[in-house]
């Protein structure tokens, strides 16, 4: 079983649509697939409302997932590390204890963009339209990512 974890900041905008897209996109019973945050700020908190609009709008329902924090545990838990920017990247790789945890951690952009290290803009504190460009932005990863490990 490949074990995949999607990190944003806060575990409710994000990387919680990137759970959500690459679990309609692999076989579940081969794969798990969580997300976390970087910051405790919505610790057991659900997705944002327009997070979780945007997912019903493509067939996906995220509302049951409830945030959590990235922990060192983490490393251990799993076999890739999906980030969504560099601040996250940089978070993540501050806790590796060797240079194995480290080698796990990815931008998950890198997946369209080899080796470009773009960054998956917050949406948070934008419009719905934000939203609706993440949602496409790692969509489009998560397709590769699936086609890759499938």
């Amino acid at each position: 079983m490949t074990k995949i974890l999607m990190v944003c900041l806060g575990n409710i905008c994000r990387s919680p649509l990137a759970e959500g897209i690459l679990k309609s996109k692999l076989p579940i019973p081969n794969f798990m697939i969580d997300s976390a945050g970087t910051a405790n700020y919505h610790t057991g908190d659900s997705p944002d409302r327009r997070s979780i609009a945007v997912a019903k709008k493509y067939g996906l329902d995220i509302s049951h997932l409830r945030g959590r924090q990235f922990s060192v545990r983490d490393f251990d838990a799993f076999d890739i590390i999906y980030v969504m920017d560099e601040s996250n990247y940089n978070d993540v790789v501050a806790l590796a204890r060797n240079n194995a945890d480290s080698a796990k951690v990815k931008f998950i952009l890198n997946e369209v963009y080899p080796n470009q290290n773009y960054n998956v803009p917050d949406p948070y504190y934008g419009g719905n339209d934000g939203f609706e460009n993440v949602y496409k932005m790692l969509d489009e990863a998560c397709s590769i990512i699936a086609d890759t490990l499938n």
